[in-house]
């Protein structure tokens, strides 16, 4: 149960929300990573997969919607697995966690600077194949939100397909493949693998080639994003923004591919929703953190499907 060997703190806007907030990173003896609204009370929210109330608008919220939630945490997530910390208590004086530069360098930076105490995450090893497709998600939300999903896919010019794997693997690692598809000429048909075992050759991969890549976005969309409650926080230094003719980027990249290698970071850390360490293989074509969410949903839904294990 590694936990943090001292408290971190942050502090940013919210990508959403565009609030101001605080956020302290405080070790704990209770496993598992929980959030504490300070604002609201003394309520802990658990940041797993079966507590995630949304996952709508491009991010990953846990918590009540109608009231304690945090917006927003795969960044974070994914940047405390990669650390090897696997319980903390999250104090944040916000509905959203600071998005700083839009990727998961700086959290990761923080965190590994302190370091974890003795242990390893336990692991989960997956024994059969699941299967989420975009269609099956976009099934089971309610019709409005069907609605908007459909209008600002329309707008984007993308289809509503796509599909998330998980499936068992013959080594002792989570091998993540991401494809992204899009029309814009910047993107177009990018893919990337990495793999995490636990060896630091794996996380010196994620921090080289990963780590910096940022969330991205059209500009032409912001307008209608802020309108329906997004992106007021996003700016020049913390999201890729595409042109409006698709072709090309008002501020610069990190790498060519530097967008679909964001979806990795964002695999990472819906997937340690799990609190463990899934090993398998992760496929994710024109993935969402909804399927994210929902072949973990389907995982934990029958133990055939699954054994854990001490790391």
């Amino acid at each position: 149960m590694p936990t943090l060997k001292k408290t971190v703190k942050f502090s940013g806007v919210g990508i959403h929300s565009g609030t101001p907030v605080h956020m302290v990173v405080k070790p704990s003896k209770k496993y598992g990573i929980f959030f504490r609204r300070t604002d609201l009370g003394q309520d802990l929210i658990p940041a797993k997969f079966d507590n995630v109330g949304d996952t709508k608008m491009r991010n990953t919220t846990i918590g009540n919607l109608d009231g304690a939630h945090v917006k927003t945490i795969e960044h974070f997530m994914a940047a405390m697995f990669m650390a090897g910390v696997d319980s903390a208590i999250v104090e944040i004086d916000g509905p959203e966690t600071p998005i700083l530069d839009g990727s998961a360098v700086e959290f990761y930076d923080a965190i590994s600077k302190v370091g974890a105490t003795d242990g390893k995450i336990k692991k989960i090893i997956v024994r059969k194949p699941i299967y989420v497709s975009a269609r099956e998600v976009f099934k089971s939300l309610p019709v409005l939100s069907r609605i908007k999903i459909w209008f600002m896919n329309l707008l984007a010019g993308r289809k509503i397909d796509g599909f998330v794997k998980l499936t068992p693997t013959d080594d002792k690692s989570l091998n993540i493949s991401a494809t992204l598809v899009y029309r814009e000429k910047i993107i177009g048909y990018q893919s990337f693998s990495y793999t995490y075992n636990g060896t630091k050759k794996s996380i010196q991969d994620f921090v080289k080639n990963i780590a910096r890549a940022r969330t991205f976005g059209k500009y032409g969309e912001w307008e209608y994003l802020k309108k329906h409650g997004m992106a007021h926080g996003a700016n020049e230094h913390n999201v890729i923004a595409l042109n409006d003719a698709g072709d090309g980027t008002l501020n610069k990249t990190f790498w060519p591919d530097e967008f679909v290698r964001h979806k990795i970071i964002d695999a990472i850390g819906d997937m340690f929703t799990s609190g463990r360490f899934i090993v398998g293989n992760l496929e994710s074509y024109k993935g969402s953190h909804a399927m994210n969410n929902m072949v973990l949903k389907k995982l934990f839904s029958n133990p055939d499907n699954y054994d854990i294990i001490d790391a």
